[in-house]
């Protein structure tokens, strides 16, 4: 779910109420987030959907809509905050995602596979989301600007300092540009590890000073794995089961991957949160890749992931990237009404 269960999903009104009224909204309504696989908290909806309606080639429930608003059809580009400290090895391992998106001389199953799916939504003039996207400029928050505790109003604030830096600082493009705001292992970002493993949203302008689709991802490898990482890691109370072994070697980053795809394509197809998405309740909206949680191959659904490819050396994955492997979910086909990827069997 695109991360934030407040207002009604229109594009950005003049400030003063809204302001106030998004303030307020944000301190009564806790977010529900993506996580990576079924949860012991069950909803109605999760009810309707899964495991036996949630699965690959199941649409009875699924009302995906598109509510007017615009989609992400010029050439997207990426722009990242490294908050914390980071290796350069884990920086690479981003990166090399993010620049598979777009890249077609990858083998199949492809991490440009897995995008076409997301290119198929438009806006209301037939056009698609955009098959172009690519790395943008980068900035580094070493020292923490806002601390090693971060609530989802200072997100916003770290943003803020990244594109009015003094020094180089983050382009300024609203309608194609794409903010990732991906915290150290030992930054502690609100609802982290319970809720939480990313959300997107827009920027407000009374923060930042302008309207910017933006994400935020965690990276869980010291503080939940079991939660943010799985199937790389799994949780306590699911006793038995074991993890399967990360493409990349490093637990936190490759979960993170997964969900840096899930935001990504939610993004694109919902910017400003008044685009696609299913539900009666804008307020909450259920967006493109919150459909097919939890689900990486032919047959997922439930607490199975579905088939998913093995490598040699004992890694997990389900689709290539320029230099690596990644696993990532899958994102919901609302041609053929249900999840698809890359990887699919049929």
């Amino acid at each position: 779910m695109s991360r934030w269960s407040i207002l009604t999903r229109r594009s950005p009104a003049p400030l003063t109420m809204l302001t106030l009224t998004l303030f307020s909204l944000l301190l009564i309504h806790p977010t529900t987030a993506w996580r990576p696989y079924p949860h012991q908290n069950t909803t109605t909806t999760d009810l309707q959907l899964g495991p036996s309606k949630k699965f690959e080639g199941s649409s009875e429930f699924v009302k995906l809509r598109y509510h007017m608003g615009p989609v992400l059809t010029a050439n997207i580009t990426v722009h990242i905050i490294w908050y914390g400290t980071w290796a350069r090895s884990q920086k690479r391992i981003i990166r090399d995602f993010i620049n598979s998106i777009s890249s077609t001389t990858v083998r199949s199953p492809s991490v440009s596979g897995w995008w076409k799916t997301v290119q198929l939504y438009t806006d209301q003039t037939g056009s698609n989301i955009s098959r172009t996207v690519r790395l943008g400029e980068e900035k580094n928050d070493r020292l923490l600007s806002h601390g090693k505790k971060l609530t989802r109003l200072s997100v916003q604030s770290v943003i803020k300092a990244a594109v009015t830096a003094k020094t180089k600082p983050l382009p300024i493009n609203p309608k194609s540009g794409i903010y990732l705001l991906l915290t150290a292992d030992d930054v502690y970002v609100q609802d982290f590890c319970q809720n939480v493993c990313g959300f997107h949203y827009f920027t407000f302008p009374s923060i930042v000073g302008y309207t910017l689709p933006y994400a935020w991802i965690g990276n869980s490898g010291k503080m939940c794995p079991g939660t943010c990482a799985y199937p790389f890691a799994v949780p306590e109370y699911i006793p038995g089961l074991k993890p399967v072994k990360s493409p990349n070697g490093d637990v936190g980053i490759d979960g993170m991957i997964s969900v840096i795809g899930h935001e990504i394509a939610e993004l694109a197809s919902n910017p400003l949160v008044n685009a696609w998405y299913a539900g009666q309740d804008p307020v909450a909206p259920v967006e493109i890749a919150d459909l097919c949680e939890g689900i990486y191959g032919t047959g997922g659904g439930g607490s199975y992931t579905g088939q998913m490819l093995n490598d040699r050396d004992g890694a997990t994955y389900n689709m290539h990237g320029i230099r690596r492997r990644f696993l990532v979910q899958w994102v919901w086909n609302h041609v053929v009404n249900y999840c698809t990827g890359p990887n699919a069997l049929d």
